[in-house]
């Protein structure tokens, strides 16, 4: 595969109570924000919200199925959370090359997720070793 300043990909997902408890289990993140409808009434939030990194994750998702697809390695995340990421939000994440070094295949992505009103719910960049 050949990669080029400019290629992208997206993909849509909306987030479900079922992804937020699947996320805390794996991770173990049991935050009450995540979890506890009561508790997270009382927060600034006024309900749950998703974990900052299931919604990174589907940045992830993309790297290692899409572009640049199975056997990419990841080097580096950044993220900057914008905005909570609500159960039933649909979120869709891009990824965007701004950066390749094709000898050593390195390549950093500029990363985004929207939710389905298109507001910015995070932004970042992804640094990987392309297959």
């Amino acid at each position: 595969m050949s990669l080029k300043i400019g290629d992208s990909a997206e993909r849509v997902k909306t987030i479900t109570s079922e992804d937020v408890s699947n996320f805390a289990a794996a991770t173990g993140d049991m935050n009450p924000v995540h979890l506890d409808e009561s508790y997270a009434a009382g927060t600034r939030f006024g309900r749950r919200i998703a974990h900052g990194m299931l919604t990174g994750g589907i940045i992830s998702a993309i790297l290692g199925n899409d572009l640049p697809g199975p056997g990419t390695v990841y080097l580096g995340q950044e993220f900057k959370f914008k905005a909570p990421v609500f159960i039933g939000d649909t979120i869709t994440a891009r990824v965007e090359v701004v950066k390749y070094r094709e000898d050593k295949r390195i390549t950093t992505f500029r990363t985004t997720c929207t939710n389905q009103d298109g507001v910015l719910v995070l932004e970042g960049e992804a640094v990987v070793i392309a297959p």
